[in-house]
This record gives C-alpha cells, sequence and structure tokens, in this order.
C-alpha cells in the first residue's frame, strides 16, 4: 500500500509538471473539503477547465480510491498521452529497500531514537508549553497516553496555570427542556459543549449561582444544599449544612482566598432579612454567621436579577430599594452600602464587572423603542455614565416587541446576555474592552437539532487544574 501511495504522488506531481509545460495554467491552491466523513478532495479550478476535475487527497484516501479518481480523469483529451509519458517509479521489495533487517528490529531501533529523543526533554520545559495549550486541545492531549492524563494532578503544572494569564470565560448554562446537564458555551471557538457533572443531583433541580478559579456554585431550587464543582474534570465537593435554614431566595458570591483554587475559596450568602454565611474551603465549614449592620437599611431588597460581581475579595450586590451598591469584604468582613439612583427608563438591569470597574447593563425603553445600554459608575460622583449601546440595526429588531433580558455571567469583561420576546429568542457576548457585540449561536441537543432555551448560567474561567 505505501508503495502504491508514493506512486500515485510521483504521477500526480508529474501530471502537474506537464499540464504547465504544455501551455496549461499553473493548478490554483488546493483546497481540501472540510468535512471529516469522507474523503478530502483536491480541487483544481480554472475557466478553462470546463468540467474541473479534483483529486483526492493522498493522505486521507485508500490507493484504489486514488487509482480511480486518476483514471477517470485520463479520460479527458489530452491527459491520457499526457499520462503514458509518465514513468513511474520503480517498485522494490521490503527486503530490497531495507537489507538484513526485520520488522521486528526496526521497531526496535524506532522505539530506542524515540526513547533517546524524548527521557532527556526536561519536564518543566514540557509542563509549560502544555499548559499553553487551548482548553478543549488539553483534553485532547490527555488521551495520548497515562503520563500525560496525570499531568491534570500534578502541583507544578497547576503553578504553570496559575502563572498564565486568565483565558477568555466559558459560560455554564441549564435549560427549561434539561435542567439536570450543563450546556457550556466557548466564546473563543463560538461552540456548544454538553458536560455531564454525575455527582450533581439528579432529583433535585441544581441552579449554578457563581464561580471563582474556574469553579462554579449549584445551589438546589430549594435553597437547602450548595454543591461546588469543575465543569472540565468534574471534579465535586458537596458543602456541609448550613448552620441555619433560610427558605426564602438567597443571593451567592464567590472568591478565591489567592490566585487559585490551591489556597482555598470561599462562598458567601445572603438573605432579605440580612442573615448571611461565609464558607471557607480550608476549613470546610460555615463562619461568619450574622446579620448586616444596622446602619445598613433592612430588610436588604436585593435584585435577584442581578448576579453579585467580585472585584478581588470584595463582592457588590445590586439593591432595588434604595437604588444602589450593597459589597461585602471577605478578608475584612466589613459591609458597604452606596445609594446610587439608576438611569431613566431603565428595566432589567444587571451588574457587571471588567477590572476593576463597576458595569451596569440594562433595557433602555422609550415608546416602543427598545435597546440594550451599557453604563460606567463614575468614583468620584457615584454616577452612572453611558458608555456604549447596542447596534442600532440590532435594536430596530427589538422595534414594538415586548423584549426580557437575562445575564447568564460576567467575567473577564465578557458579559452573555439572553434577550427574548414571543417572537425571538437571542443570545448575544458584549466585551466591555473591544466593545464588540457578538451573536451566539444557537445551543441544540447533541446529534439534533432542536433549539434549546437558556435558563439561567454563569461565567467561569476554565481551568484544568481547579479542585473543589
Amino acid at each position: 500500500m505505501d508503495e502504491d501511495l508514493a506512486m500515485l504522488r510521483h504521477l500526480i506531481g508529474q501530471l502537474q509538471e506537464l499540464l504547465h509545460n504544455n501551455g496549461s495554467p499553473p493548478p490554483l491552491p488546493l483546497l481540501s473539503s472540510p468535512s471529516s466523513s469522507s474523503p478530502s478532495f483536491l480541487v483544481l479550478h480554472h475557466p478553462q477547465y470546463h468540467n474541473g476535475w479534483c483529486l483526492p487527497c493522498i493522505e486521507e484516501t485508500s490507493a484504489d480510491d486514488c487509482c480511480d479518481i486518476v483514471m477517470a480523469a485520463g479520460k479527458r483529451p489530452g491527459i491520457l498521452k499526457m499520462l503514458e509519458t509518465v514513468k513511474p517509479p520503480v517498485k522494490r521489495t521490503r527486503k530490497e529497500r531495507n537489507p538484513g533487517k526485520s520488522c521486528k528490529e526496526r521497531d526496535d531501533i524506532s522505539g530506542d531514537m524515540d526513547q533517546e529523543i524524548w527521557q532527556e526533554f526536561p519536564q518543566d520545559l514540557f509542563e509549560a508549553v502544555v499548559s499553553r495549550l487551548p482548553i478543549a486541545t488539553f483534553f485532547q492531549f490527555r488521551a495520548v497516553c497515562r503520563k500525560w492524563n496525570s499531568l491534570i494532578d500534578s502541583d507544578s503544572f497547576s503553578r504553570y496555570c496559575t502563572e498564565l494569564p486568565q483565558t477568555i470565560p466559558w459560560f455554564y448554562t441549564i435549560t427549561h427542556e434539561n435542567v439536570n446537564s450543563g450546556q457550556v458555551y466557548d466564546p473563543s471557538l463560538k461552540k456548544w459543549h454538553h458536560p455531564v457533572i454525575p455527582s450533581l443531583p439528579k432529583k433535585s433541580i441544581v441552579l449554578p449561582m457563581a464561580s471563582a478559579g474556574g469553579l462554579v456554585c449549584f445551589l438546589d431550587i430549594g435553597h437547602r444544599n450548595f454543591y461546588v464543582s469543575n465543569p472540565l474534570t468534574k471534579s465535586f465537593r458537596e458543602l456541609p449544612a448550613r448552620s441555619f435554614k433560610v427558605w426564602s431566595r438567597v443571593a451567592v458570591g464567590m472568591t478565591l482566598n489567592g490566585y487559585s483554587t490551591i489556597h482555598g475559596y470561599k462562598v458567601l450568602w445572603v438573605g432579605c432579612e440580612g442573615e448571611y454565611e461565609v464558607y471557607d474551603s480550608l476549613s470546610n465549614v460555615w463562619t461568619k454567621r450574622g446579620t448586616i449592620p444596622s446602619n445598613i437599611k433592612l430588610p436588604v431588597l436585593l435584585n435577584f436579577k442581578s448576579q453579585p460581581v467580585a472585584i478581588h475579595s470584595t463582592l457588590y450586590f445590586m439593591l432595588t430599594d434604595p437604588e444602589g451598591i450593597l459589597s461585602y469584604d471577605m478578608v475584612s468582613g466589613k459591609w458597604k452600602q452606596f445609594i446610587i439612583p439608576g438611569p431613566p427608563d431603565l428595566s432589567d438591569h444587571t451588574l457587571a464587572a471588567c477590572g476593576e470597574r463597576l458595569m451596569l447593563v440594562g433595557l433602555l425603553t422609550k415608546n416602543a423603542a427598545t435597546c440594550v445600554c451599557i453604563w460606567e459608575l463614575q468614583k468620584m460622583t457615584l454616577l452612572w455614565k453611558e458608555v456604549d449601546r447596542m447596534p442600532n440595526i440590532w435594536c430596530l429588531e427589538f422595534y414594538g416587541k415586548h423584549i426580557r433580558m437575562n445575564c447568564l455571567g460576567n467575567k473577564g469583561c465578557l458579559i452573555l446576555l439572553s434577550l427574548r420576546s414571543r417572537q425571538m429568542n437571542r443570545l448575544i457576548t458584549y466585551n466591555a474592552v473591544t466593545r464588540e457585540w457578538t451573536k451566539v449561536p444557537g445551543c441544540t441537543v447533541p446529534r439534533g437539532r432542536k433549539r434549546l432555551w437558556i435558563a439561567c448560567g454563569t461565567a467561569f474561567h476554565p481551568c484544568p487544574t481547579a479542585r473543589a
């Protein structure tokens, strides 16, 4: 088979050279079919080739298929004569090509060469290179051998991953059709993944609430049990029971103790009556049980449609009455309240963060016109200043429609928004650094065409070494 493929490569090369020498235009760049399920074909197209003709990609096609295509091409006028002038390479037997060496001996030598080449390759350099692979490529890389797969548990490899700048965030979402399995969106590839976390309870609805360091914090719909997991590696932990139960709705935030999950993480929940607790993964207990200080107006009317955002060790919550922001420092344990009036005609607004900047995203509706706008909090005046808004051509599509907006997560200056009405369902991302608006492809079930409706979600930075 190898000899046949070599002969055909030589034959095709001679054919192209003859076409060029006989006055025919040189072949244009060869294009291969993107389909991986069928053989790739190399297409030669030029106005003088009225019907066109193609050659299969030799590396991905059998020798018999190559022969069929070449013979079909030979039936064209003038081509057959050129083929007859081509002298194929002389076919040699295996013994002639490798005298005095058996197949087993050659395999042994090849194995020795590989070992000699790679056994002295520095392990730290190897881990530094692998840590820079894209996340999707890294998980394909793990399937090569046990040694490469074990990198995910290496402390040194984890340090390399921690030292790298954070990647573009992914978004963990759940759908109305299947609330017990996640749909993860990768903005860099514009692709949906469908991971399954086996340890999550199957008989109850579990909602993604917050994230930090590659981990996602989940809360069951009954507000009883918390879970933390890495959606990429299925690393999982069920948090201990809280010291007291709150049956009302709660807001949940999450931060890291250091630069990675190696130093642990904290989870905070806040109730409407001002009660709160903090969980520390290092001690594996809920601590700092208490209530918000009396200098902050109670009951705390939180905007539960707006997820808390974290800037360093501080969590920020959006208030509805009075309008403003409530903050909690996970290190010092101090609460602060900021009374900040919102822009007029604003609805479905949510907090966002970009670096150390606090942002506000919301629907601005006037008469029948609706548009998504972005504001930034001015630190000197504590007022919201509009900095960007959705392109007008997109806003025109919302004219006269009752649009509802839901934020599905915000990390690293990237925000995922869901815009829904009876007539439409659209997902878009906004990059607060580049001010770029991008449409997100619809989420469909694996190997199917049915489009899923996203219910809620949260953003997280994918990290293969994050441990719950």
